[in-house]
């Protein structure tokens, strides 16, 4: 008997999968693939749920602090505008303050009224359109001027003054820009908050759906 007859023929593909290759095929890795994208959408939803979540919250809380801080230490002033129909406050002077007559001085808008329009109008009137460090360098040539010397004094208080009520209004536009800004985040919080859970809720059966074998 020849030797070469006992030889048994190996099965053609028996040591290879399709396509002349060893390992896996393709689809083996499909399901892999995709539950790894799901996890990773997952996480990703969450980390946005919560900088959104979070930051809205901060958000919220800079802009009610700024807001209150400026309202109290405004009310602190004690400061009003003149009242309605008085010379203090005459239409043609102070058109623009009309709407604010006989109110007290205690939000940001009302502080760069009372700084810009009244304040300064009477500093302007004090030396005749010169500043404070124009009036003082004067006062400083001439020391024994007592009208410069009172001058100087006065427009030290009034640009003082007028600086604080500014800044307070400075603070108030911040704290509205954190307003907006917060209810911008809760907003994005509550519809990243929606895409999340539904991706929980559809996520199972889209890997479902790839998880099953392609028979074709």
């Amino acid at each position: 008997m020849n030797a070469a007859t006992d030889i048994a023929p190996t099965p053609v593909g028996a040591n290879s999968a399709p396509g002349g290759s060893g390992g896996a095929s393709p689809k083996t890795r499909r399901p892999r693939t995709m539950l790894g994208f799901v996890a990773t959408r997952r996480v990703v939803e969450i980390i946005l749920c919560l900088i959104l979540g979070v930051g809205s919250a901060l958000l919220f809380y800079g802009a009610n602090f700024g807001l209150d801080m400026v309202h109290s230490q405004l009310g602190a002033q004690d400061i009003s505008f003149p009242a309605k129909g008085s010379p203090a406050l005459a239409p043609t002077e102070f058109p623009g303050l009309q709407q604010y007559a006989g109110e007290k001085v205690d939000t940001g808008p009302k502080a760069k009224a009372y700084a810009n329009q009244f304040i300064a109008a009477h500093l302007k009137a004090v030396a005749g359109g010169k500043t404070y460090s124009q009036v003082s360098e004067l006062s400083r040539a001439a020391p024994t001027d007592a009208k410069l010397t009172g001058q100087v004094a006065t427009l030290f208080k009034g640009e003082t003054l007028r600086g604080l009520l500014l800044y307070a209004w400075g603070w108030s536009v911040v704290s509205t820009l954190a307003l907006y800004a917060a209810i911008a985040a809760l907003i994005g919080f509550i519809i990243m908050l929606g895409v999340t859970i539904g991706d929980f809720v559809a996520d199972p059966r889209i890997a479902a759906h790839h998880l099953v074998p392609d028979e074709s």
